[in-house]
């Protein structure tokens, strides 16, 4: 591959205007050199090509418009304002600042022409604009439109839009003495009907008056497909090269302990569903390599993955391995603390507990265990792979609630078990079912088992929506399940009230329920609340010491009672589905027919209405998530903001997921029989954000 051009590849410094200290700005929306410019790609576009008639405005759309000031006063009804009334001789609009000053508003003098551009409103006296961007016109002078559509792009404090359109005015100018490589085979482009590198990046920028603006906010025009395709191409080959890579690492394989795994299985209170066996079989079958297993389990709530993880933990220890098993949450972490225990103390194997909340003694004790081997198998949060925890023989890493954490920091507790046996082995867990389109840009690395089928006698939850207006209802069937013998959680968004939230608060719904069924035994429980003192009121709330928990969100996951058969969501509407459907999840574990109600306020909107309808309607995880996908997007669902997906520049993984089949077979055809090029792809998107790199 020939290398790029100097100029592309020059510092934002050598840009007219560009000093240091616009330079640490701009490297906040990740531009460092030149190139970098080209790549950032305008979030939406706006047509001051046509000058429109005010006659012909109409309300949403954004215009630019000219005419004659015909009256300029300011007015005091309720706030000060400055309302200009101006027209052209086919009709009238009125530009209503809120923030002016006297030499502002005394520009506007009867007979005085103007150009404006701003979005077109329905107000009290007729059409208007608020805070329009403006320009006083001399005498015989006309308005000023442009030749392209005007870009708008991703911004960051003290650069403006102005400024931006500057910068990549250079850069374009740039382009066209060396454009960047193009990078994209020929037969990929012609297949797909896709432009050039340069063409698109040129017209993505400054858009042609007579472009699509619906096509191109949709993102659906074919110059824009051709960068994301390329975009989604690097995050997927650098997926996939972790993976191959890892196909090559040397890994302990383990070959004993069948004996143990079958006494083991046989002695549960419960017989393994299909499913799980599928899945058990898998991951024994990877063990028994020596590469290291990259293996994710996809199952619903309450499907049974941490029983497998155990039957993969107990198989590491047969083979004098240390196991350790990660989990996002310390709430999450003690209950697979308590289940291993539960289960494998009997075997004569005490699991090890690591948090950041542990005292210093204790945190002492653990890391000496971890580091002699003592410790075979170690339960924790990400403390497991921080700084001080040296593990004597590391053979098998599993991690829940994969998308929590994010492929930096599973590589992180990886390179931990890195010796002289090779790396460990990897298992992977969640609980948010992933579509497939998803699940091939998120884990390309890994290889994927799912256990798509729920222990026999489990029944569906049962889903109604309710408005808050009827909270009384709610309440006296709240009472009529605990009378029964029943509990119930109360789950809110809020620990407290908030001024600025109107969410239920935890702590006020607690004293509420407690007032009001003074009969039942009413609990409380939230993520503030000092470790022990919610592993206590967990506790009461397993062992039926209390009847009603009330808590926020933290009981998503890592609470199993499966006499709880009632599920009460406040707000239920500000929530994404597969969080809902999360929460559901912590019902319907027992004999008895279980209901979540999802209290909500009105009026909905029509996003919410589908959501709640969708919860209604089914308890499938994956058509949960699927549903979630579409109506919030991959990062929400999947916990972009917990770094467990990378943002893209220019790819949405749910308006371009028809293009991952193709990505799947470009990616593997270059690595193939171009890894060069490959290379240079995951470096062009990828080379500022570190993501995916081997330490």
């Amino acid at each position: 591959m020939t290398s790029e051009s100097d100029a592309l590849r020059a510092p934002l410094t050598a840009l007219s205007g560009v000093g240091p200290a616009l330079a640490e700005k701009l490297e906040r929306l990740g531009l460092y050199e030149i190139e970098d410019l080209l790549f950032l790609l305008p979030l939406r576009y706006e047509d001051r090509t046509q000058l429109v008639r005010l006659g012909a405005l109409t309300t949403g759309t954004r215009s630019l418009v000219s005419g004659e000031v015909l009256l300029a006063e300011t007015v005091y009804r309720g706030r000060r304002s400055l309302l200009v009334r101006i027209g052209d001789g086919s009709g009238q609009l009125t530009l209503r600042f809120f923030y002016f000053s006297r030499a502002q508003a005394a520009q506007f003098k009867a007979g005085v022409r103007i150009s404006c551009f701003g979005e077109v409103r329905r107000g009290p006296a007729g059409l208007e604009m608020i805070h329009p961007e403006y320009r006083l016109l001399r005498s015989g002078e006309d308005p000023v439109r442009s030749d392209a559509l005007t870009p708008y792009y991703p911004a960051t404090e003290g650069v403006q839009q102005g400024r931006l359109r500057n910068l990549t005015d250079q850069a374009l100018r740039r382009l066209e003495r060396q454009a960047p490589e193009e990078l994209l085979p020929e037969d990929i482009l012609s297949d797909m009907a896709l432009p050039g590198l340069a063409d698109a990046i040129r017209y993505l920028h400054r858009p042609p008056g007579d472009a699509d603006v619906s096509e191109l906010g949709k993102g659906t025009h074919p110059c824009q497909q051709r960068l994301a395709f390329e975009e989604l191409l690097a995050h997927y080959l650098s997926l996939r090269r972790v993976r191959v890579a890892a196909r090559t690492d040397a890994a302990i394989p383990f070959e004993g302990g069948d004996d143990a795994i079958a006494a083991f299985i046989e002695a549960l209170p419960f017989t393994l569903t299909g499913a799980q066996t599928r899945v058990v079989n898998e991951i024994l079958g990877d063990l028994a390599v020596p590469h290291p297993m990259m293996r994710l389990i996809q199952g619903d709530v309450g499907s049974g993955k941490t029983v497998v993880a155990a039957i993969a933990c107990l198989k590491a220890l047969a083979n004098d391995v240390q196991a350790a098993v990660m989990a996002p949450t310390e709430l999450l972490a003690e209950q697979h603390y308590r289940s291993f225990s539960d289960w494998l103390t009997p075997l004569g194997v005490q699991p090890a507990w690591l948090s950041g909340s542990q005292r210093a003694q204790a945190r002492r004790d653990a890391l000496g265990a971890i580091r002699s081997g003592n410790a075979g198998l170690v339960v924790g949060t990400h403390a497991l792979f921080q700084e001080g925890v040296e593990f004597r023989r590391l053979g098998l890493v599993v991690i829940d609630e994969q998308h929590r954490f994010g492929v930096d920091q599973r590589l992180a507790l990886r390179n931990k078990g890195a010796a002289d046996g090779g790396y460990p082995h990897q298992l992977v867990m969640t609980a948010t079912p992933i579509p497939r389109t998803l699940a091939m840009a998120a884990y390309a690395d890994l290889d994927t088992s799912v256990i798509d089928e729920l222990p026999p006698g489990r029944e569906p939850v049962g889903t109604i929506a309710v408005p808050e207006s009827r909270r009384d209802e709610v309440v006296e069937r709240v009472r009529r399940a605990c009378a029964d013998g029943q509990q119930a959680y109360w789950v809110c968004p809020l620990i407290e009230e908030s001024e600025t939230l109107d969410h239920e608060a935890a702590e006020a719904r607690y004293e509420r329920l407690t007032e009001a069924l003074p009969e039942v035994r009413v609990g409380l429980v939230h993520g503030r609340m000092k470790t022990a003192e919610k592993e206590r009121g967990m506790r009461a709330f397993k062992d039926g010491r209390i009847q009603l928990l009330v808590a926020t969100t933290v009981i998503e996951v890592g609470v199993d009672v499966p006499n709880a058969s009632l599920m009460i969501i406040e707000n239920a509407e500000r929530m994404g589905l597969s969080q809902l459907h999360q929460l559901r999840g912590r019902v319907g574990r027992g004999e008895q027919k279980s209901h979540c109600v999802l209290l909500y306020r009105s009026p909905l909107g029509r996003l919410a209405k589908e959501r709640l309808a969708v919860l209604r309607d089914t308890n499938d995880g994956f058509l949960v998530a699927q549903r979630d996908l579409e109506l919030r997007g991959p990062g929400d669902l999947m916990g972009t903001r917990q770094t467990g997906l990378p943002e893209y520049r220019v790819a949405n993984l749910v308006r371009d997921a028809f293009l991952m089949p193709k990505v799947q077979i470009a990616a593997e055809t270059l690595l193939r029989s171009e890894p060069e090029r490959a290379n240079a792809i995951v470096r062009r998107w990828l080379s500022q954000a570190g993501l995916y790199t081997r330490v």
